[in-house]
């Protein structure tokens, strides 16, 4: 046989079997085409989106519409008939203006500023201190720790009617407790220089619970071989807990304030049964002085009370972009 037929039929023969393939390929029901591809990838949406959905939902009908309701409050004129019939004439930063100008604007922003932070310092640092204390798992700490959760398990309103009755200036246990020890009686809740300091009592302690179960779960995430070591070196108890404990809570801590910050910030149960934002304006905080605005009278002023929660609603907003910022540098 000549060469170039030997050669013809070789290449011939090695092109049958892949073009055999080819055809078994085409007849596979079973290999994937760019139909099924397409079909697949189209379920894997939405099966995505059946898993996003109630988020979306639960965000846009709790979040994102009273939002939207409250900022059209605030930049509408709106009164008790115009709230019902929906034709409330538009003002736009009126009432922002309105509230800037009050008289009780800057002392609920001091009020608000001294109320958060004070409560946040105290109870941080209480509730951190009683984390390291029951750290330590001796006899009955179980039991202590679940006594210091009940202020937290408690409704807000038995804490705030409990501290009102105990700071009653006439029957309240605690005037009757300083008067054993010839302190004169102190006007707790009707004092302009005592209000503030009555409520920020009463908050501090039905907060230290939340802090205490968050540092401690934190402290339970340190491994003992960093504390094994450190003793080794001849580190004290103070120098484990400033050079050890406390930088390795750094992100625990951070997120703590944070809930905290933005807990206290709108604060109104126990400040309104206590003190009702009173004598005058002395407890009166941006949460009091909204609820003041928008029911706290015959003729409700719906709009400016709108304008007092969109303050409060830009200062988390700010503290909570902040924590978010300080965050990244940590783990940068």
């Amino acid at each position: 046989m000549p060469n170039a037929d030997r050669t013809e039929m070789t290449a011939t023969s090695s092109q049958a079997p892949s073009a055999a393939r080819a055809r078994a390929g085409a007849a596979d029901p079973t290999a994937p085409t760019r139909a099924t591809r397409s079909r697949a990838h189209r379920r894997a949406q939405w099966t995505a989106w059946g898993f996003i959905a109630p988020v979306v939902i639960y965000l846009a009908l709790f979040y994102a519409y009273p939002l939207y309701k409250n900022i059209d409050l605030s930049i509408r004129h709106y009164t008790v008939r115009s709230f019902i019939t929906g034709d409330a004439e538009f003002v736009g930063f009126q009432n922002f203006a309105a509230i800037f100008s009050s008289s009780t604007f800057w002392p609920a922003i001091l009020n608000t500023g001294l109320f958060v932070f004070v409560s946040i310092a105290f109870q941080f640092a209480i509730g951190l201190a009683l984390a390291v204390f029951f750290f330590r798992n001796f006899r009955l700490s179980g039991l202590l720790r679940a006594l210091f959760l009940v202020p937290w398990l408690l409704p807000l309103l038995v804490s705030a009617s409990t501290w009102s009755w105990m700071m009653n200036s006439d029957s309240g246990v605690i005037n009757a407790f300083l008067e054993a020890f010839g302190i004169g009686q102190i006007n707790w809740l009707t004092s302009p220089d005592w209000s503030l300091i009555a409520v920020l009592i009463a908050n501090i302690w039905i907060g230290i619970p939340f802090n205490l179960v968050i540092m401690y779960s934190g402290l339970q995430g340190i491994p003992n071989d960093v504390y094994e070591a450190a003793a080794i070196d001849g580190a004290n108890g103070w120098q484990r807990f400033w050079r050890i404990t406390f930088p390795l809570l750094r992100p625990v801590t951070a997120i703590t304030l944070l809930l905290g910050f933005i807990y206290t910030l709108k604060v109104f149960d126990i400040i309104w049964i206590m003190t009702r934002g009173g004598p005058a304006t002395s407890s009166t905080t941006l949460a009091i002085w909204s609820y003041q605005l928008g029911f706290g009278s015959l003729l409700p002023d719906f709009s400016s009370a709108a304008a007092v929660g969109n303050v409060l609603i830009v200062i988390a907003l700010v503290f909570g972009l902040a924590y978010a910022r300080v965050q990244r540098r940590l783990e940068a």
